[in-house]
C-alpha cells in the first residue's frame, strides 16, 4: 500500500516505514507532522477522489542541509564569470501511518 503526498511544492510516493527528505518544515526532531494526501493505492486499485480529510502521519527525524550545489555564471568572450554555492535546508521524515482505503 502506498500514497502520494504533497509538501514544499513537490509530490512524493511513500509507503509505511519510508524515510524521505523534503523541503524544510517548521518542526523539531521528534515532532509529528501531517501531510495532505493526493492519492492512495493498495497496488490493485487507486483512490483519488474523496481524500479531503486523509492525512499521512510522519515523524521528524532531523533537520539538515543538503549537499552543496555549484552555481556558475558565464558570459562568453566578456571576461565575466561568477561561482557561487548553495545548500538547501531539508527535513528528514519517517512515514508512520497511511490513511485506510475505503
Amino acid at each position: 500500500m502506498y500514497a502520494v503526498v504533497s509538501t514544499g511544492g513537490k509530490q512524493y510516493k511513500v509507503a509505511e516505514g519510508d524515510v524521505i527528505d523534503v523541503e524544510k518544515l517548521d518542526a523539531n526532531p521528534g515532532d509529528t507532522v501531517t501531510l495532505p494526501v493526493l492519492l492512495v493505492s493498495d497496488g490493485k486499485a487507486a483512490k483519488v477522489e474523496g481524500l479531503d480529510d486523509a492525512k499521512v502521519e510522519c515523524k521528524v527525524i532531523e533537520q539538515f542541509r543538503g549537499e552543496k550545489q555549484v552555481v556558475f555564471k558565464l558570459k562568453k568572450r566578456k571576461r565575466y564569470h561568477r561561482t557561487q554555492g548553495h545548500r538547501q535546508s531539508l527535513t528528514k521524515l519517517e512515514v508512520v501511518s497511511l490513511p485506510e482505503m475505503a
